[in-house]
């Protein structure tokens, strides 16, 4: 598949920066929990043109979860050419134009994540990633001798981690502008050693990994095994599409050369690879694969599927394929109706065959200015040690197409009612801000002191902001961090003055009551889905 480089594609790639019940049973049911880390990231661009690059893809996810037209190019390059017009006046917008067309291979930016190739930081390639993985699985070792996999007490679970439209859906993670400025410096060290990637801390729970945090707060990556004998791979988990897949051995990609420093999968590395000639295509909201449906063994901790089938990906865009891109391949952990490769995900197949009790998934979103890199994702049940259980709260997922939707009781600043009745919000890991209809985004921010918007669907809040913003489900209420909500400082040398607001206004094919909520929102609560009985819990964290 070659895809055409269009003056949004070119544009954003150059400016682009860092875009959760079991049944009770007679035995306590099963679950795998696989560890998320966390990869340093930086970014030179303006927060505002990050935020509107977020915009614009959270606006086309969400469009394409809920089957309405998705923004054009020439919508979000108007858009972009505004922001950078704004911020950096025609010149910055010629300079932009200039360095495209004159960059290096070394100098480009990214469209997932904006980060810069540095080839000094990713000097390694495959062995810094291998040491990676080690790693996390040696960490999974002392893990599974913790206890007995939790059960939450036979208590339902399911909450949505992502939503997922078709397969079309964003890939894991819009880039984040989360802490970009104030979270770069408190990231907590990762060893260079791993590739920029900080290994989780052992989990909590038996039988169980920690997830990893790519960037301050971008993506979230576990480590798997597949093929035989068992490699390692660092798999990017994205609860907003529906399949797996890896590099293949004869990947390519669509800027020239191979998949870069990945681990890949095929026949010289597997004696269980079987492959077929049934192709599959996956677009993103940055980014796309196309390749082939395959068959082999992949084990999460230590629980094997056999001869489970997934794709691999012959040929990858940069976004995927670069040096700079941490991990191997996406699992989707959506619904598998949503399955561009038709075919049950990994945690739906865990549960068939009786590995785990029930086809559940967990997520415990660790938030990178903390430094406990305590994430954890978790299969089968809800780990009892991330949440507070009388605040466990049930919802059905109100989708019908297989994401993961819920109604939104209310939405409050300080306790006071922003009068938004009759939302549903789409809870999605793969998505880092939330993004509402603008009026909703300007009605929040009218009782936030000291907000100001740009009338284009961006808003900045004071840096010293300290107010309670809230969202409603299930008559319990989640409060959201205030480091949650002033994500970056406009201007890095004044820490104090206005920063970038993590809840943005989005009118690219949304509804007027539909909100897609990501990652500002989950990282402040437990979060889990339930594909039997097609339920979304939260709970509050402990």
């Amino acid at each position: 598949m070659q895809l055409s480089l269009t003056f949004s594609t070119l544009l954003a790639g150059v400016l682009l920066a860092l875009d959760v019940s079991a049944v009770p049973v007679a035995q306590p049911p099963r679950m795998v929990t696989l560890p998320l880390k966390r990869m340093e990231v930086r970014s030179d661009a303006h927060p505002q043109i990050l935020l509107q690059q977020q915009v614009n893809r959270a606006s086309k996810r969400l469009a394409l979860m809920t089957g309405r037209d998705a923004p054009t190019n020439s919508m979000m390059t108007e858009a972009l050419r505004k922001r950078v017009l704004a911020v950096e006046g025609p010149e910055g917008l010629e300079r932009r134009r200039i360095g495209l067309a004159g960059a290096s291979k070394s100098e480009k930016r990214f469209n997932r994540t904006g980060l810069s190739k540095n080839e000094k930081r990713h000097k390694g390639g495959k062995k810094a990633k291998a040491a990676t993985a080690k790693a996390a699985a040696a960490g999974a070792a002392a893990g599974a001798g913790a206890g007995a996999a939790a059960a939450a007490g036979g208590k339902a679970a399911a909450a949505g981690s992502g939503a997922a439209a078709a397969g079309t859906a964003a890939a894991g993670g819009a880039a984040a502008a989360g802490g970009a400025a104030a979270g770069a410096a408190n990231l907590g060290g990762p060893d260079s050693a791993l590739g920029g990637i900080e290994v989780a801390n052992a989990p909590t729970t038996g039988n169980s990994l920690g997830l990893n945090i790519e960037g301050p707060d971008v993506g979230y990556l576990a480590t798997v095994q597949m093929g035989t004998p068992p490699q390692n791979f660092l798999i990017l988990m994205d609860s907003g599409s529906a399949d797996l897949w890896v590099a293949s051995e004869a990947c390519t990609s669509t800027a020239g050369g191979d998949c870069g420093n990945h681990q890949t999968l095929g026949t010289k590395s597997s004696s269980s690879f079987v492959a077929s000639n049934t192709p599959f295509q996956v677009t993103y909201g940055t980014g796309a694969v196309a390749g082939a449906i395959v068959t082999d063994d992949i084990s999460i901790a230590g629980l094997t599927l056999k001869a489970h089938t997934f794709g691999v990906a012959t040929q990858e865009t940069q976004d995927f394929s670069d040096d700079s891109v941490p991990f191997d391949g996406l699992m989707g952990l959506a619904q598998s109706t949503l399955s561009q490769q038709k075919t049950a995900t990994p945690v739906e197949s865990l549960a068939s065959q009786g590995l785990i009790t029930d086809a559940i998934t967990s997520y415990k979103i660790s938030r990178a200015l903390d430094n406990k890199n305590d994430g954890e994702i978790t299969f089968g049940a809800l780990d009892p040690t991330k949440f507070d259980a009388a605040t466990l709260t049930v919802v059905p997922n109100v989708n019908t197409q297989g994401f993961w939707e819920a109604a939104m009781d209310a939405v409050t600043v300080d306790g006071k009612d922003a009068g938004l009745q009759g939302r549903t919000s789409i809870l999605d890991t793969g998505t880092t801000l939330i993004v509402a209809p603008i009026p909703d985004a300007e009605a929040v921010h009218n009782l936030i002191q000291g907000s100001k918007t740009d009338g284009q669907g961006q808003f900045t809040v004071p840096c010293t902001f300290n107010q309670s913003v809230a969202l409603s489900f299930g008559k319990t209420v989640f409060a959201i961090d205030p480091r949650d909500v002033a994500i970056q400082p406009v201007d890095p040398n004044d820490p104090t003055g206005d920063c970038v607001s993590g809840i943005s206004g989005g009118s690219f094919g949304t509804s007027d009551t539909e909100w897609l909520v990501g990652d500002v929102f989950l990282k402040n609560a437990y979060y889990s889905t339930d594909v039997g009985k097609n339920t979304v819990s939260l709970a509050k964290l402990v």
